[in-house]
């Protein structure tokens, strides 16, 4: 196996996915710990006949999930949203434009 240095490029986009995928496990199990403990205590809080199958139990859950399915698309869905290689691409379209403009005043 090889030797891997931590200035390696790929050492750094490995590292970078990394983080990427271990705060998105954080995201969800705060998602789970928080709307788990939500749900209980408005279910602990129902007078007698009422029913916790309505909208305003689950808006809260509902909508956070919906951050937490684009968060997860986000990180394990390479292409989604400006894909995995966009910021690469920008940067070297504005570092092209600069070196343009520079060659142009000269």
């Amino acid at each position: 196996m090889e030797e891997i240095s931590q200035d390696d490029i790929r050492y750094k986009q490995a590292e970078k996915r990394v983080k990427q995928i271990k705060n998105f496990y954080i995201f969800l199990f705060v998602y789970l710990v928080v709307n788990i403990f939500i749900l209980i205590t408005n279910y602990r809080e129902l007078k007698p006949g009422q029913t916790i199958w309505h909208l305003k139990y689950f808006s809260l859950p509902l909508f956070w999930g919906m951050g937490v399915l684009v968060c997860g698309l986000r990180v394990f869905v390479p292409n989604f949203i400006l894909g995995n290689h966009w910021e690469e691409k920008k940067i070297k379209q504005l570092m092209d434009e600069e070196m343009a403009a520079r060659n142009g005043l000269k």
